[in-house]
């Protein structure tokens, strides 16, 4: 049966590329920009291409076709749809739950569509000093593509659009215009779901005091506070992740003092974190929670951490097993995913301090993933890494990680004293950022990504924090 599935739906994706030009396969690359990586992209030459790479990554397949749906309707390719079950009518009703388009990369396509031959003789006229002498204009996207490239467009600064849009076409500009108010309003009331389901990232959380100032608070006074996994990977085949078990415990002692029911998992493949996953995603014990926790201790590389058979499990195919779809019980509730585990390889291993990077293999090392790939689309999610994109994160090889440490001391620090969830990772900020590697040289800086809707704020345990401190917080 599945075999049949997965041939019909194989046989969707050959009619429907089938039925797509040239032109159609310019716009979808283009619409695809932000969802795969560009050297990627670079090699694409058919629509097949486009859907192996979006199945790939885990985009597009035969149960949820929808982002293939939206990208058909975003380049007007309606009678496509039909092929994928959908109407023109039905897109249009689930873009706002669903939709995965950014309304950076709508606007600019919107643009490129907009622009006519005369318009664009014109604006390569006005741009001549910023565009390569022997650059041969093909489309507007094809410009467009280039303005990025140089990094004088971006989807916070459009300036360049904008001056010379006032001079070719005002409609252009009003087409701009809409595209930062409704930008700007967003930024200005991110209490409310991200309309466009679009992660906004928080590097430092410098404004969450002011921010959130009126936002209420997530439920946490059920008779139960939630339950919080550890995974806990030390042994792989050809390293070993020495300090780890001290953070593990670290965790085990800081959450079990929060009220939370701590499991603790330790050396699990790849298949196994995708079983508990699936095994915790169905379990009917989150119905009287208050909110569901994850941290995973690993080796890891951009948008994935490793199994101790040294595969990789991508963390946004760990965190949909508990969108409101997936798992009912957690619906409307905060969950809430610590990973600690290196996201690339780009800082080298100092001496006494060790990185959580996979080192057996470098040539299979994945493309980067935005932070915001990760994370499912819908609210009531937070996604804190131990690292930015690309680089390493730092592990002492008896005290455990930088990232766990001060995670574990500002939480015990700040839970007492009220404050919420984003203010005390802003304060983990701080203190990883502080610290050095015993050669002076390697720093490591942790990035959360959220869509939380209201403040979360754990109750004030009546029990002292756990005696055991690290010192030198």
């Amino acid at each position: 049966m599945e075999d049949d599935v997965s041939l019909k739906f194989h046989q969707q994706l050959l009619l429907i590329s089938e039925n797509l030009v040239t032109e159609d396969v310019a716009a979808l690359k283009f619409l695809c920009t932000d969802l795969l990586h560009h050297r990627k992209l670079e090699g694409v030459k058919s629509a097949l291409d486009i859907f192996k790479l979006l199945m790939a990554q885990e985009y597009l397949n035969a149960e949820d076709t929808f982002l293939l749906a939206e990208l058909l309707y975003r380049i007007k390719c309606h009678s496509l749809l039909e092929k994928l079950g959908y109407t023109k009518e039905k897109v249009q009703e689930r873009l706002h739950e669903k939709g995965r388009v950014s309304p950076y990369r709508q606007m600019l396509y919107e643009l490129s569509e907009n622009i006519t031959n005369e318009m664009l003789k014109e604006i390569i006229f006005l741009l001549q000093g910023h565009l390569p002498k022997r650059w041969i204009t093909l489309s507007a996207l094809d410009l467009l593509i280039l303005l990025e490239k140089q990094g004088l467009l971006t989807k916070y600064n459009v300036q360049i659009l904008e001056d010379v849009c006032v001079t070719v076409s005002p409609d252009l500009l009003e087409t701009i215009k809409c595209y930062k108010k409704a930008k700007d309003n967003k930024a200005a009331n991110f209490t409310q779901a991200f309309p466009e389901l679009n992660l906004e990232l928080r590097g430092e959380f410098s404004n969450v005091e002011n921010e959130s100032k009126n936002m209420t608070s997530y439920k946490m006074d059920g008779p139960h506070r939630g339950f919080c996994l550890i995974i806990n990977n030390v042994n792989f085949n050809s390293s070993q992740r020495k300090g780890s078990c001290k953070d593990a415990e670290q965790l085990e002692r800081v959450f079990t003092w929060l009220g939370l029911d701590v499991r603790t998992y330790t050396d699990l493949t790849s298949g196994d974190i995708r079983s508990l996953m699936q095994t915790w995603q169905h379990s009917q014990d989150h119905k009287d929670r208050n909110c569901f926790v994850c941290c995973i201790l690993s080796h890891g590389e951009s948008g994935a951490i490793y199994g101790t058979d040294e595969k990789l499990v991508l963390i946004r195919t760990l965190m949909s097993h508990f969108t409101a779809s997936q798992c009912p019980h957690l619906a409307a509730k905060p969950k809430l995913f610590f990973i600690q585990a290196c996201q690339g390889n780009k800082i080298q291993r100092p001496v006494y301090v060790d990185t959580d990077a996979q080192t057996p293999d470098l040539s299979s090392m994945q493309e980067s993933f935005p932070l915001f790939e990760s994370i499912p689309e819908e609210a009531d999610f937070l996604l804190s890494m131990a690292t930015v994109d690309g680089y390493v994160s730092f592990r002492h090889i008896e005290e455990g990680t930088w990232y766990i440490q001060a995670l574990c001391s500002k939480l015990q620090l700040l839970v007492p004293r009220g404050e919420d969830i984003l203010s005390i990772l802003t304060q983990v900020n701080e203190d990883v950022a502080r610290r050095v590697s015993p050669s002076g040289t390697k720093k490591q800086m942790p990035q959360p990504a959220y869509t939380f809707r209201r403040k979360f704020i754990f109750p004030i345990p009546t029990a002292p924090p756990p005696s055991e401190q690290h010192q030198g917080f």
